[in-house]
């Protein structure tokens, strides 16, 4: 770990802006939300490179292993080391050796994604777009209520979304709608990778609640919470309709 540790980084850095209001234009200072490259490197070798806020590191990197299949299980993850510099990071994990060879047999660029969620794939083939079923939901969910409790208590969660303006929000919530933890990126795929790892080095079992994103439901999102067997995901915008097929294909609800 790097002298400035994750805590001591706020997510976002002071800018000098003019702001147009009424007609008058004033110099000031903004917050602005912050986005350098994240190098996440397995067993010593450099695999993606992900645009990111540099807050959550550690769970970020779980949270990626686990969503893009790299590793089986959090178990398989022994160590986690964390360098942050003034302007990049670099996320060293070592990993299970048959999982290291799994990925390394994949012959995928795994380039950082965008909103697409498919930069770096070589071949059609390689999408990994059939999800297997979920296992029978843990949770009774009463939709209309649960959402709105987790909707209308997002923002006080939002606290670099509050300085910025500019961040997505990832949100674990229980089958009430309670928000449990709440993880912030400028990327809603990368929110939802703190999220998964926050949770999993917490040891929370993912059938038991549900995710809330500030976003669209794009195909990424279904994909990774498909893989993480989670039984019910919400967004605040509308679903493309790769995410739907997805969500179906898994059984898993899509609000």
């Amino acid at each position: 770990m790097s002298e400035e540790t994750e805590i001591e980084r706020a997510g976002f850095v002071e800018r000098a802006i003019v702001r147009h209001c009424g007609g008058e234009s004033t110099a000031a200072i903004d917050h602005v939300a912050e986005e350098i490259p994240v190098a996440l490197v397995f067993n010593g070798i450099s695999h993606v490179v992900m645009m990111a806020t540099p807050r959550d590191l550690e769970a970020f990197a779980y949270g990626f292993a686990l969503t893009e299949g790299v590793v089986a299980s959090a178990a398989a993850i022994f160590d986690c080391e964390v360098l942050l510099r003034p302007d990049s990071a670099e996320v060293s994990l070592s990993i299970a050796q048959e999982d290291f060879v799994r990925l390394k047999d994949r012959r995928r660029a795994l380039t950082g994604r965008t909103g697409c969620g498919v930069c770096g794939i070589d071949s059609i083939d390689m999408l990994d777009l059939h999800p297997e079923a979920l296992p029978p939901s843990l949770i009774r969910v009463n939709l209309p209520a649960a959402l709105a409790r987790a909707a209308s208590g997002l923002r006080e969660h939002q606290a670099l979304m509050r300085e910025t303006g500019g961040v997505h929000a990832a949100a674990w919530c229980t089958p009430d709608g309670d928000i449990v933890r709440v993880c912030e990126d400028i990327g809603r795929h990368n929110g939802l990778d703190k999220l998964i790892g926050h949770l999993a080095l917490h040891d929370v079992d993912l059938r038991r609640g549900f995710v809330f994103l500030s976003s669209r439901g794009s195909y990424e999102l279904a994909r990774k919470a498909a893989r993480m067997r989670i039984p019910l995901l919400a967004t605040i915008s509308a679903p493309s309709s790769l995410a739907i097929s997805i969500a179906t294909q898994a059984g898993m609800k899509l609000v």
